[in-house]
């Protein structure tokens, strides 16, 4: 079985459409074959600056413009970045990763102070990655020598779908970060949102965009979307656990060697349905009692989630020749 980056949009509707069961027995034994199914990487994700953000994405409570519960905080400060990244370790999360509620990076004292948490982070032996909204190239390269490993911009959703979701930058927007995270040899973290009244197509077409990139994402997010009372989509049903199968499966069949993880949404999920989420590829969580500003299981929850499906916390740079930079 070879890595593809030629996926046809025909051939991902019939992957993502075939009978649930088959597309769970598929995923699984793509998964099997790139990966050790019994390990999961365990990340924490840290909101190091919330809220007041000058976007308009229809689903994040901290856009400035809607009335949500969000306190808008500044940027932390470096030792308590640290702090938390230290207890991030000790209850068995191997990356770290941290997110700013920002439209894009600036070149100013608070970037110097992402770089000081990045070095710092790092120095821990942790995979330490960064959201930070659009990057320049420059930018990029100054994260990747401060050890960043890896850099989270998710695509949201499909390029025809995008413009429903949010006015204040472009889908090309989006791959031109992607692009200059990957020119940096920054491992790539991408992937979407489902819920947010996208069709199915939708669903396809972002995945079609994901798995034909030049190289696929290391990492592949599946979010289902948490209504937010306060954002444009506060109404918005709750998607269904095969809904997040089906993104899962399919995402392990188009990029076998991603990590597939399953993030927000999980909160709302059984044991017995993030079991079928394993088993259909996902091979990473979110832990800790918040993604941002979204509730998240409980880190206990997890530990006891982890010994009755035995699985077992993937190790750091697990991929990585190098050992990371000091």
């Amino acid at each position: 079985m070879e890595i593809r980056n030629d996926w046809t949009t025909e051939e991902i509707s019939e992957i993502y459409h075939s009978p649930v069961l088959e597309l769970i027995y598929r995923a699984a034994t793509v998964h099997r074959k790139f990966n050790d199914p019994s390990e999961v990487q365990v990340c924490t994700l840290l909101s190091v600056k919330t809220g007041g953000c000058p976007e308009d994405c229809s689903y994040c409570p901290q856009a400035a413009r809607y009335h949500t519960d969000v306190e808008v905080h500044k940027l932390l400060e470096v030792d308590e970045v640290l702090d938390n990244a230290k207890a991030a370790k000790e209850s068995g999360s191997t990356r770290f990763c941290m997110g700013a509620a920002w439209r894009e990076v600036r070149d100013n004292s608070d970037f110097d102070k992402v770089l000081e948490m990045v070095k710092g982070v790092n120095r821990m032996g942790l995979e330490v990655c960064c959201t930070l909204g659009m990057l320049t190239e420059d930018q990029a390269k100054k994260l990747k020598e401060a050890g960043l490993y890896a850099y989270n911009h998710n695509l949201d959703t499909s390029e025809a779908f995008y413009d429903e979701i949010i006015s204040t930058r472009t889908y090309d927007d989006r791959l031109e970060t992607l692009e200059n995270v990957r020119t940096a040899k920054i491992s790539v973290c991408s992937g979407g949102i489902i819920g947010m009244g996208e069709t199915t197509q939708d669903r396809i077409g972002m995945l079609h965009t994901l798995s034909t990139l030049p190289e696929h994402p290391e990492s592949v997010p599946v979010n289902a979307l948490v209504p937010v009372p306060g954002t444009p989509l506060e109404d918005q049903e709750n998607v269904s656990v095969w809904e997040m199968v089906r993104m899962i499966a399919s995402a392990r069949i188009l990029m076998p060697k991603s990590m597939v993880r399953l993030s927000a949404g999980r909160i709302r999920m059984t044991t017995e349905e993030q079991a079928l989420c394993f088993l259909a590829g996902a091979n990473s969580i979110f832990a800790g009692d918040k993604l941002l500003t979204t509730p998240n299981p409980e880190v206990n929850q997890d530990k006891a989630m982890f010994q009755v499906l035995n699985l077992k916390p993937r190790e750091s740079f697990k991929n990585k020749a190098a050992v990371p930079a000091m």
